[in-house]
């Protein structure tokens, strides 16, 4: 089991950038394609992005594509989300979430683990 804490999160204005961090242990982080995910107020859980186990592959949502930007450093066992361009409608608590596979699948189900998320508020 991997244990998944994010920081990074706070409040910003509109057209501001934030990185989130998310700090892996246990589980073999390496091995594994990361991704991030959001829930907004009174709105199911949605995918972000994903990073396959390498790096050498990403996926976004069509809403964060082009502002967006995932990554890893596998020495250090983190994944970040570079977050530019930030707009009200980004408002919400950030998931980082391990998959079962090391490829990036953007199915919720396909992620295994999941930390306790981070506020991200934009104001306008």
């Amino acid at each position: 089991q991997v244990q998944l804490v994010e920081s990074g999160g706070g409040l910003v204005q509109a057209g501001d950038s934030l990185r989130l961090s998310c700090a892996a242990s246990g589980r073999t982080f390496s091995s594994y394609a990361m991704g991030w995910f959001r829930q907004a107020p009174g709105k199911e859980r949605e995918f972000v992005a994903a990073i396959s186990w390498s790096g050498g592959s990403t996926v976004y949502a069509d809403s964060v594509k082009d502002r967006f930007t995932i990554s890893r450093d596998n020495a250090k066992n983190t994944v970040y989300l570079q977050m530019n361009s930030l707009k009200p409608e980004d408002t919400a608590v950030y998931y980082c979430a391990q998959s079962k596979f090391p490829i990036v699948v953007r199915t919720t189900a396909t992620f295994a683990s999941w930390g306790q998320g981070t506020q991200v508020t934009v104001s306008s």
